[in-house]
């Protein structure tokens, strides 16, 4: 197969990177990430400046009386605290963390989301899952960190995106060009909406377009990390572009709920669009995610 053709979307079917690294590649578009891609990110690196993108999380006590069959699980990390007396006395915790909580910042591994039966790049759900855990397209695929270019498009400067606004790749494009950055093979695209989805998971928030994610196939982003993205799933509604697409199709990570305000912030007041892109999630192998603290770094 032409890969030239593996990303272009034929009639009505969606873009995908199914099969264009052949099939025992669990890594996706983080093969997109070449040494020369890491270079040109750490050239960013000019200040020392770093901004995390990540909601911090302060943890629920496990043995707090907080009614979880009726309010579900109130944080992303539940703790419970001990105390060791001998030989040493220390304090120590057990945390349970839930990956995909809608108010956590965390990274999809490929896994996350199936289609058709099949996940990321085309093994059935039955296979990558046999023996208890994620054995395809899982967390394994982090474990070395991801570190190269990142760039910010700022969808609404200064406000924010309408309510249930559809991103299209129009709104990327022209984010390129009022910016005066591009997009390039190997990056790590950042996009704020100026929602704050980790306060209102649930609210009118803006979503992605089919375009869109054809738009991201085009560019060769790497990863994809934004305070908009997919809504929550409902009943009827439309497959969800980025999760479904995105991630399950085209094998691109994504890092959900991240927080971009100060980012934005930052890239305003110094009129430069991108930086220095570095995760290091857990090196914890066969998940379906991660809790993720991405920085940017100028």
């Amino acid at each position: 197969m032409d890969t030239d053709d593996v990303t272009r979307p034929h009639g009505d079917q969606p873009p995908t990177n199914r099969g264009r690294w052949g099939a025992d590649d669990d890594r996706g578009t983080l093969n997109f990430i070449t040494p020369a891609a890491r270079a040109r990110g750490a050239a960013e690196a000019r200040t020392g400046r770093v901004v995390s993108l990540a909601h911090p999380i302060t943890p629920v006590p496990m043995a707090a009386p907080v009614a979880f069959a009726e309010q579900g699980m109130p944080s992303a990390v539940l703790q419970a605290l001990t105390f060791t007396g001998s030989p040493t006395p220390a304090l120590t915790d057990v945390l349970l963390i839930n990956v995909h909580h809608a108010r956590s910042t965390h990274i999809d591994a490929l896994a996350h989301i199936p289609v058709d039966d099949t996940v990321y790049p085309g093994v059935s759900v039955a296979d990558a899952t046999a023996g208890a855990t994620v054995s395809r397209s899982s967390s394994s695929a982090f474990v070395g960190g991801i570190v190269t270019r990142g760039v910010l498009l700022d969808l609404a400067p200064g406000g924010r995106l309408a309510e249930n606004h559809v991103v299209t790749a129009d709104d990327l494009a022209a984010a390129e060009r009022r910016q005066n950055v591009r997009v390039e093979s190997g990056d790590a695209l950042v996009v704020r909406g100026g929602w704050v989805a980790a306060d209102d998971p649930f609210g009118p928030l803006p979503t992605t377009s089919p375009s869109a994610v054809a738009w991201l196939a085009e560019r060769e982003v790497c990863l994809y990390a934004g305070d908009i993205g997919d809504k929550l799933p409902e009943p009827s509604a439309p497959a969800p572009a980025l999760h479904n697409t995105a991630l399950a199709r085209l094998g691109m990570p994504l890092i959900d709920c991240v927080d971009v305000a100060e980012l934005a912030q930052v890239c305003a007041e110094i009129e430069r669009y991108s930086f220095l892109f570095a995760l290091g999630p857990l090196p914890v192998r066969g998940a379906t995610g991660l809790p993720a603290n991405p920085l940017a770094i100028f």
